[in-house]
């Protein structure tokens, strides 16, 4: 299992120049979508006391949406408005839900916290 793991996480892609957009952590109502450039996604949703959480590739990008996971283990993602500046910020509507883009600045060396 940790070996088939591994062999799927090598298959991850950079983010597509044209989508470069979408990298970023985005959070909305009850939803947290994280898009990194090499290539790999994380996402949480909270619905109706419901959890849903995936981690994987992020792939097939069009306009219409895009992809994360793989084979059976993925989900589609339909984006109803692509990344846009709105008032200074960055914001997209994944899946009905209003998503801004939030900056996380890196923990500094030495540094136990996010510096926000």
């Amino acid at each position: 299992m940790v070996m088939l793991l591994g062999l799927l996480a090598a298959c991850a892609e950079p983010v597509p120049p044209a989508f470069a957009d979408y990298v970023g952590h985005w959070r909305g109502d009850g939803m947290r979508l994280v898009i990194r450039a090499d290539g790999h996604a994380d996402y949480d949703r909270v619905q109706a006391q419901r959890r849903v959480s995936i981690e994987g590739n992020v792939h097939s990008f069009d306009d219409d949406g895009f992809r994360i996971g793989v084979g059976p283990l993925s989900a589609d993602f339909d984006v109803q408005r692509g990344p846009h500046l709105d008032n200074g910020r960055w914001r997209m509507t994944v899946d009905g839900v209003e998503l801004t883009r939030v900056d996380i600045l890196p923990v500094e060396s030495g540094q136990d916290s996010l510096r926000l």
